[in-house]
């Protein structure tokens, strides 16, 4: 679709792969192309919440659709005074979180969608174990109670380095980093040391300082206290996330071509 020629224009939503792929088909005859790509979106946690609500929270959101969200929290940034906090509250909130089949009733989260993307998500949880990263919780291979499937445990690490792969790359599953920063500006730096730029979150007490952090991250959408946006709100992402729009006016703009009409005269 992307190379054909009576094709003018591509909206492409998936992995920054197929994006890249889009763009190269779409080239040769230089149609329009707005693309959502993937995400590794920061969660700064500033020093004046309550970082057992905060991170409870995270940690639940993040989990949702079992982390594969292209705009999931999934690198979580607490200050390092209270990282031990942190990680009892991360531990405990994803040790809450049940697994089990999509077709029963009940608050649980189901497995991944295939094969490829379970070995892809079991090899770099493997990866942050290798690399040094602090297991807090979950690790390889499937619940105890669910021996097929490609179920995951809700996984969390801790004392990550943003270099590390697990902070670096896309995971798309229930695996969850935690970063500690000292300064309010270390951890801008650290949130926007990243080729992603889809979505951030910033949790903070104070509405005009979560604002000012807000407005220094290079993400297309920024969600304060997860408070998300509504159809109306532009979603999309920076750099490697994509350089199209969805939802709103905004959205619609990226279907359009504008056309100027000049040198008309009334009588």
């Amino acid at each position: 679709m992307s190379s054909h020629p009576g094709i003018d224009m591509m909206s492409f939503t998936g992995s920054t792969r197929g994006g890249i792929a889009v763009a190269k088909g779409a080239a040769d005859t230089v149609k329009r192309v707005s693309q959502e790509l993937g995400g590794k979106s920061a969660n700064v946690i500033l020093k004046d919440m309550d970082i057992v609500k905060a991170v409870t929270e995270g940690v639940h959101y993040m989990m949702n659709n079992s982390g594969q969200s292209c705009n999931a929290p999934t690198r979580m940034l607490v200050p390092n005074i209270d990282m031990h906090v942190a990680i009892e509250a991360a531990k405990a909130a994803a040790e809450s979180i049940g697994v089990d089949d999509p077709k029963k009733h009940g608050d649980h989260i189901g497995p991944v969608v295939n094969q490829t993307q379970f070995d892809k998500i079991q090899g770099l949880i493997q990866q942050g174990i290798d690399e040094g990263a602090t297991l807090v919780t979950g690790g390889t291979g499937r619940p105890d109670h669910l021996p097929t499937g490609y179920y995951v445990k809700p996984t969390v690490f801790a004392n990550v380095d943003n270099n590390m792969t697990i902070a670096r790359e896309e995971i798309f599953g229930p695996v969850l980093v935690i970063i500690g920063y000292d300064t309010e500006d270390e951890a801008v730096e650290i949130a926007n040391d990243t080729e992603y730029g889809l979505a951030a979150y910033v949790c903070s007490t104070e509405t005009e300082r979560a604002k000012m952090v807000a407005r220094r991250l290079r993400a297309g959408q920024v969600a304060i206290n997860y408070v998300g946006g509504t159809s109306d709100t532009p979603f999309g992402g920076y750099k490697k996330s994509g350089n199209g729009r969805e939802k709103g006016k905004w959205g619609l703009m990226e279907f359009l071509e504008l056309k100027a009409i000049t040198g008309a005269r009334t009588a």
